[in-house]
């Protein structure tokens, strides 16, 4: 079976268990009383969207090596992937917006 070669710097990511069961990092809750923080609830963010890019790699390369013959839950994976990926970048946006109209704020 042949590797897949890394594009532009980015690399597959490493083998998960399986299709759907993409390793999901621990997520810190706050104690009770506190409030979660923006950077806190980003990096969570970013790790959910990541696990969902890893478990659509997954499920296309079980469906190329023909350990899957349904294409719906491949579908459903990178349809999933695809729209946490494009809400990131939404976020990415709008902060980095943010922060230029504060920079450019007369004081």
């Amino acid at each position: 079976m042949a590797s897949i070669s890394p594009i532009n710097g980015i690399r597959p990511p490493a083998a998960s268990a399986g299709v759907g069961a993409a390793s999901a990092a621990p997520k810190t809750q706050p104690a009770e009383g506190e409030k979660a923080s923006f950077a806190d609830m980003l990096s969570n963010y970013v790790g959910e969207v990541d696990n969902r890019q890893q478990a659509s790699y997954e499920a296309i390369k079980d469906l190329i090596a023909g350990r899957s013959q349904d294409v719906l839950p491949v579908v459903n994976a990178v349809a999933k992937a695809d729209l946490s990926f494009k809400l990131l970048m939404g976020v990415r946006n709008k902060v980095i917006e943010a922060y230029k109209q504060t920079m450019n704020m007369q004081v």
